[in-house]
C-alpha cells in the first residue's frame, strides 16, 4: 500500500493510457484505487457493516464483468481487512461517466482514460445498468455455464424495461423498482455461496407455491474462483402494501394504549393469563376485547396463519436436502451451546462495561441480569436433544414484525436473509420452526415497550401501570397467536413437540433472542435496554 508521502504525490483526476474495457488489469489503477480511494469511499455508505470495527486494508478479490454487447461494468467483489483480525465481502458494481452534470454526490474517483476525463461511478446510480442487468435476467437461458449467470423463473414472463428506481432507505442492500412491478435486490455484503433469501424465496414461492412471499422472478450470481456459487442479486415481484407490520402494530397498540384512558380502564383490575396458554377467540375475556378491540387479535391469527403455512411449506420437502426435515442431534447441540454461551458472554461483557449509562428499572434489571448470569449460563447449557421428539427445519431465522409487509387485510413474509451475526454456514442450520415464532413474540414484546416509549405522555398513567397493562396485552397477544398457530401446523403433521417441548423451546429461543437484542441496546439505545431485561426477567421467573 502506498504511504501517505505517496499518496500526496497523485494527483486528480486519475489518468490512465488504457481502455475503460482492459482498466481492471492495469495494477497502477488497482493499487491507487484499493488504498487510496475505495477505503474512503466504503466507509461512508449505508450498507457498510464494519463501522464498529477498525479497516485496515480493502482487497479485490476477484471482479467480473456485467455486459451486453457494447455496455461494459464491472462487479468488484471486495474483501474488506479489519484490525480485529477478521474481514468481510462487499459487492461494489462500477461504471465510467464522462457527462461532468452526472451523479455528483455518488462519485468514487475522477478519471482520465485514453484522454477522455470522466467519473467512475456505483453503477446502480446508472440507468443504463439497471436496465441491462433486468434484461439480462428476463432473457437468460436455462443451464447457463457462464461465470456470470443470469437465471429466471419459468413462472415469470418479463415485461420490456420502462423504468426504475431506488426503493428506498435500505441498509445493508440496494434494492432498485424496476417497471413499477418488480424489485432487484442486490447483495451488498456478499458471502461464499448462495444467499438464503435467494435460496428460500426461489423454494417457497417457485417450488412449493406458497403465496405469501413475494414470488421469486430471477437472479444474478457468479462462479468464484473457487467454483463457489455466490449470490449477487435477487428479483421478486414487488407487492403494493401498506407498509410494514411493525408501522401497523405500533398504531394499532397505540389506540390500544389510549383506549386505557378513554374507557376509565383500572389496570389492576385487567384479568391477566399464564404465558403461553393457548387461547381462542372466545378464550379471551371481554374486559380484554373491549380494551383492545377485536380487529387487532383477529389480525395475529392471520399472521398465525401465515407463519405456520410458511413452516408447513419448509417442512415438506424430501428430496432435497438442504430442505428435508430432520431431528435433533447430539452435533445441533454442541452448535447450539457453543454459538449461545459465546453470545452470551459477549452480552455479559457488554453489560458490565455500561452499567454507569443506565438507570431506575433498566439499571435494576441490569444488576438482577448479572447477578443471576449462572442461572442463566445454565439454561442455555440444559439442552437435552435426546428429549426432543420434533424435527428441525429451515426457518426464517431473523422473524420479526419488521419482516412483514401488510397488504389489505394479510400479510406477506419476506427477507429470509437470517439473523445479521450469524455466519452464513449458520444461517442455513435447521432449526426447530418454534425459533421463528418465538422471534415474532419477542417482537411482539418490543412493539408494545415501544409504543409506550414514543407516547408515554400522551398517557395519564405511570410507566409502571403502564408496562403492567403491556405485559398482560403481551401475553394475550401470544396466547391467541400460538392457538392458531400449533392448531394448523398439527393439522399438517408437522412435528413441533409435545405441550412441554414447545413451552422449552420457546422459552430456550425467546432467552437466546433477548440475550442477543440486549447486545444492540446497550451499544445504541441504553434507554431501550429494559425491553430485552424485561423479557429475559419474564422467561426465569416462569417456572412451567
Amino acid at each position: 500500500m502506498p504511504n501517505k508521502k505517496q499518496e500526496s504525490s497523485l494527483q486528480a483526476p486519475y489518468t490512465f493510457d488504457v481502455e475503460w474495457e482492459a482498466l481492471m488489469d492495469d495494477k497502477k489503477f488497482i493499487s491507487a484505487f484499493l488504498s487510496e480511494i475505495l477505503e474512503e469511499y466504503v466507509v461512508k455508505q449505508r450498507w457498510y457493516g464494519g463501522k464498529s470495527s477498525k479497516l485496515k486494508y480493502i482487497e479485490l478479490q476477484e471482479y467480473f464483468r456485467i455486459q451486453q454487447k457494447g455496455e461494459v461494468y464491472y462487479g468488484l467483489l471486495l474483501e474488506v481487512n479489519f484490525e480485529e483480525a477478521f474481514y468481510q465481502h462487499y459487492f461494489l458494481p462500477i461504471a465510467f461517466v464522462s457527462d461532468e452534470s452526472f451523479a455528483e454526490k455518488d462519485r468514487i474517483l475522477p478519471l482520465s482514460i485514453k484522454g477522455q476525463e470522466g467519473f467512475i461511478i456505483d453503477a446502480l446510480n446508472l440507468e443504463a445498468f439497471r436496465k441491462l442487468v433486468y434484461e439480462r435476467i428476463i432473457t437468460a437461458e436455462l443451464n447457463d455455464t457462464t461465470r456470470v449467470q443470469y437465471h429466471h423463473s419459468l413462472n415469470f414472463n418479463g415485461e420490456p424495461y420502462e423504468s426504475s428506481k431506488f426503493m428506498g432507505m435500505e441498509q445493508s442492500n440496494t434494492s432498485i423498482i424496476i417497471n413499477g412491478k418488480s424489485v432487484i435486490k442486490f447483495f451488498r455484503r456478499i458471502y461464499a455461496d448462495k444467499n438464503p433469501d435467494y435460496e428460500m424465496s426461489r423454494f417457497l414461492s417457485e417450488r412449493k407455491g406458497y403465496k405469501n412471499t413475494p414470488p421469486y422472478q430471477g437472479s444474478l450470481s457468479i462462479i468464484d474462483t473457487d467454483n463457489v456459487s455466490v449470490t449477487i442479486a435477487l428479483m421478486q415481484e414487488l407487492i403494493p402494501n401498506q407498509g410494514d407490520a411493525w408501522d401497523y402494530m405500533l398504531k394499532e397498540l397505540h389506540k390500544v394504549f389510549s383506549n386505557l384512558e378513554n374507557k376509565h380502564i383500572n389496570v389492576d383490575h385487567l384479568p391477566d393469563v399464564q404465558l403461553f396458554d393457548r387461547l381462542k377467540i372466545n378464550d379471551v375475556p371481554p374486559q380484554i376485547i373491549d380494551w383492545a378491540g377485536l380487529n387487532v387479535f383477529l389480525k395475529l391469527q392471520t399472521l398465525a396463519r401465515r407463519t405456520a403455512e410458511m413452516h408447513i411449506a419448509l417442512g415438506s420437502e424430501f428430496e432435497d436436502t438442504g430442505f428435508t426435515p430432520t431431528n435433533f442431534t447430539g452435533d445441533y447441540e454442541v452448535w447450539l451451546k457453543n454459538r449461545l454461551l459465546y453470545q452470551f458472554q459477549n452480552r455479559l461483557n457488554t453489560v458490565e462495561n455500561n452499567l454507569h449509562r443506565l438507570k431506575d428499572l433498566s439499571l435494576d434489571l441490569a444488576k438482577e441480569f448479572l447477578e443471576r448470569k449462572n442461572e442463566i449460563r445454565k439454561r442455555f447449557v440444559d439442552f437435552d436433544w435426546t428429549k426432543l421428539k420434533g424435527e428441525r427445519l429451515r426457518v426464517h431465522g431473523d422473524y420479526h414484525l419488521g419482516q412483514v409487509l401488510v397488504k389489505d387485510d394479510d400479510f406477506y413474509l419476506l427477507d429470509f436473509e437470517g439473523e445479521p451475526e450469524s455466519t452464513i454456514r449458520d444461517r442455513k442450520v435447521k432449526q426447530p420452526p418454534l425459533k421463528d415464532v418465538a422471534g415474532m413474540f419477542r417482537s411482539f414484546h418490543y412493539a408494545v415497550y415501544a409504543t409506550i416509549f414514543n407516547n408515554e405522555d400522551s398517557y395519564p398513567y405511570s410507566r409502571g401501570e403502564l408496562f403492567k397493562a403491556g405485559e398482560i396485552l403481551y401475553r394475550y397477544f401470544v396466547g391467541v397467536f400460538m392457538e392458531t398457530y400449533v392448531d394448523l401446523i398439527q393439522k399438517q403433521n408437522i412435528n413441533i413437540g409435545y405441550s412441554q417441548e414447545r413451552i422449552f423451546i420457546l422459552k430456550y429461543c425467546m432467552l437466546e433472542k433477548a440475550v442477543y437484542e440486549l447486545g444492540y441496546e446497550m451499544n445504541s439505545r441504553p434507554l431501550w435496554a429494559v425491553i430485552p431485561l424485561q423479557g429475559i426477567m419474564s422467561i426465569l421467573n416462569k417456572t412451567n
